[in-house]
């Protein structure tokens, strides 16, 4: 929000990444109502129309919606069986959903006066930690002590392998932190810096360059939001991989 403070224009860019609740002004508790617990609502009601409703006819000649919810239904398993491999299709319901959510959750949040859920590490950790703590129970149940073996590098010299089992296992436990804030960082820097160029907007000398990249930058965003759903996404495939087939 753009206002004047002594002679100057000062915007603040990072208030609509704030939490408030829905109702009052209280402070905000970990049952409470609030900006976050609407739109992951509205993500999840936005997810079920077009998958459950849209899809309810299965008409052979689909109309719109269904063409859209079969089109995102074949891009994932494909995702899926590509990555994961044959092994992996049977996981295919837990990674739609992950893609769907964070796909509705990223376009919602390029609406006017909506809050996005997926800049808040708070969101994306616990889909990160989810994703860790299911690929390695899995990675245990189906395989054992052998799970280990994706920290182990045959393919190594002998001498180099402690060394690099060092690193594949730091790396392992990193995962989650690299998987979430990859997510947060590029949806809140992008919504930022549209923030900031609706500010200069106010600016009559410079409005028309800082709507011409206003323009820019939420073309950059949409895109932007559909690749960070596919990282995700696809990330999970591949740590889903390591779990089904541990061997290097």
């Amino acid at each position: 929000m753009a206002t004047e403070e002594s002679g100057g224009l000062v915007f603040h860019p990072m208030d609509q990444f704030v939490v408030k609740p829905l109702f009052g002004d209280g402070p905000v508790y970990w049952y409470t109502p609030t900006n976050v617990t609407l739109w992951m609502f509205l993500s999840v009601l936005a997810i079920s129309l077009l998958l459950v409703v849209g899809t309810r006819g299965r008409a052979i000649v689909p109309n719109r919606v269904q063409s859209i919810a079969e089109l995102a239904y074949g891009f994932v398993y494909k995702m899926v069986e590509d990555v994961a491999g044959k092994d992996g299709v049977r996981y295919f319901p837990y990674i739609m959903t992950l893609f769907m959510f964070i796909v509705f959750s990223n376009f919602l949040g390029l609406l006017p006066m909506s809050f996005t859920t997926t800049s808040h590490v708070a969101v994306t950790a616990i889909l990160a930690m989810a994703v860790f703590l299911t690929v390695t129970i899995l990675g245990f149940v189906l395989n054992g002590v052998g799970f280990l073996n994706i920290f182990w590098i045959r393919q190594a010299p002998l001498i180099l392998r402690p060394i690099l089992a060092l690193i594949e296992i730091i790396s392992y436990f990193v995962r989650p932190v690299s998987h979430s804030v990859r997510l947060a960082g590029n949806m809140m820097a992008g919504h930022a810096v549209i923030k900031v160029f609706a500010a200069f907007a106010a600016i009559l000398a410079i409005s028309p360059f800082a709507i011409v990249a206003i323009t820019a930058m939420y073309a950059l965003e949409v895109l932007v939001s559909f690749i960070q759903a596919y990282v995700f996404a696809i990330l999970t495939c591949v740590y889903l991989k390591d779990a089904l087939h541990p061997h290097h």
